[in-house]
């Protein structure tokens, strides 16, 4: 599994860091509290994805929150930024969220992102 160091986060208390598990995937996984400090990190990380996962023809993006205890509301903005611009692009991966089920905010949050973009946006809970 090859790392992308572009598509990294290393704040105190927030993490992300994207793989490549099979050839046309990507996986990122979220780790910690994104709060106020990870606002302008995650907004400039989710255009960078967006343009890798576009350039290396990635048919899907994985979005792994089980380790993520909270996202404020103006990081899970840059979320709703992201699927839009996906949206956007004919032909594009597909987005699948996979949550915690202890975390009950992603249980609310992941299903307003489906309603918005049950077309592009998939859901998966741990076990």
């Amino acid at each position: 599994m090859m790392t992308i160091p572009s598509l990294a986060i290393a704040e105190t208390g927030f993490a992300v860091n994207a793989t490549v598990p099979e050839a046309d995937c990507i996986r990122v996984e979220l780790v910690g509290t994104a709060d106020t400090r990870a606002i302008e990190p995650l907004s400039k990380l989710l255009p960078d994805l967006h343009a890798h996962a576009a350039a290396h023809h990635a048919a899907r993006v994985i979005v792994d929150l089980r380790a993520l205890e909270f996202m404020n509301s103006s990081c899970f903005k840059a979320f709703v930024a992201w699927i839009t611009s996906v949206q956007e692009r004919e032909g594009a991966y597909r987005i699948t969220f996979v949550s915690n089920p202890k975390f009950y905010w992603q249980r609310r949050s992941l299903h307003a992102l489906l309603c918005f973009a049950a077309d592009l946006v998939s859901l998966e809970t741990a076990a």
